[in-house]
């Protein structure tokens, strides 16, 4: 059954790829996908899915390297070296391609110059959850706490200079509120105080939450997409809970400036093509996160509208690493 489900696979993705006028030759030798974090997390299991579908599809060799450190950053230096006859790809995120650009002085590449977007293939939300000692099951009612105890107004956050220390801000301009922004290293430690009582607030990607939500170990008041999860129905937005705010990040594939664009076309369909497959699209939803189809086009566009929103965010809230 394995054998004959790969040879409908490579079947399938030989006939897209003929439709599309690009030839499965012009990729010769190893796909390697760079991701910028350690293995296990969640960009490290989405490349993962991924490159399965792709070793199936396009018959290669395909490689997860992960080069963790400087939050992103060390795998960007790398895959912006990358000469033109390398078949390498980085799956990058705001936090790479956004954020550090604007707070760092020099991240030693340019997200503009140095790379060319080739497939968004998820989105996710941020959510804010609250321990269980905190008395308040609805956004509202917790806005109408924090400002009734200001000295409470903690907003824990996996980590300074992350999307959710900056969408922390964008809700405390929105609701009024000055918060105090707690970072941690990572997800586990914020939860484990919120968990414990010692944090009453927290604000990370929804997926991070959403399990201890889910065993009634916390309580998530909010999520920040414009419409309700598919795993979450019990979870209101925040536009439905009376307050405009909306954002989500994303994971996307990036090549290297140097790669030809017919080998970007390629990948980028290839990509387009398994995240159409079921079972990849059933991984993304038990990792909480949102599948996506996207063209390069589509991905460029998205970056420039991000951008357009999260820069003035940055920019505001002063932060220095």
């Amino acid at each position: 059954m394995r054998s004959l489900f790969s040879w409908r696979l490579v079947a399938g993705f030989s006939v897209a790829l003929a439709s599309w006028g690009v030839q499965a030759a012009a990729l010769d030798g190893t796909l390697t996908l760079v991701v910028g974090y350690a293995p296990g997390g969640g960009s490290d299991r989405v490349a993962r899915v991924i490159g399965d579908k792709l070793h199936s599809a396009l018959g290669v060799t395909v490689v997860v390297e992960n080069v963790a450190g400087a939050g992103g950053r060390i795998a960007a230096q790398q895959v912006r070296r990358a000469g033109a006859n390398q078949n390498v790809l980085m799956l990058g995120n705001p936090a790479v391609m956004v954020v550090a650009p604007l707070v760092f002085k020099d991240v030693g590449y340019d997200p503009d110059k140095d790379f060319v977007p080739v497939s968004r293939v998820a989105d996710y939300q941020f959510a804010v959850a609250v321990g269980r000692e905190v008395p308040v099951r609805e956004w509202p009612h917790l806005v109408a706490w924090l400002k009734a105890n200001p000295e409470k107004a903690n907003f824990g956050v996996p980590a300074a200079g992350s999307l959710p220390h900056f969408f922390g801000l964008m809700l405390g301009d929105a609701v009024k509120v000055a918060p105090q922004i707690v970072s941690y290293r990572g997800s586990a430690p914020l939860a484990n105080d919120l968990l414990g009582g010692q944090l009453p607030v927290a604000i990370d990607t929804l997926d991070a939450l959403y399990a201890q939500h889910a065993a009634g170990k916390v309580r998530i008041l909010a999520m920040s997409g414009t419409q309700r999860a598919g795993f979450a129905k019990d979870i209101p937005t925040f536009r439905e809970a009376g307050f405009n705010v909306a954002a989500t990040g994303w994971n996307a594939f990036f090549a290297p400036a140097s790669m030809p664009p017919a080998k970007v076309q390629l990948l980028g369909q290839a990509i387009r093509a398994a995240m159409q497959d079921e079972s990849v699209r059933k991984a993304f939803e038990t990792m909480y996160l949102t599948p996506v189809l996207s063209t390069p086009a589509e991905t460029a566009q998205m970056l420039k509208a991000f951008r357009a929103q999260w820069e003035p965010v940055v920019k505001r809230a002063g932060f220095v690493p």
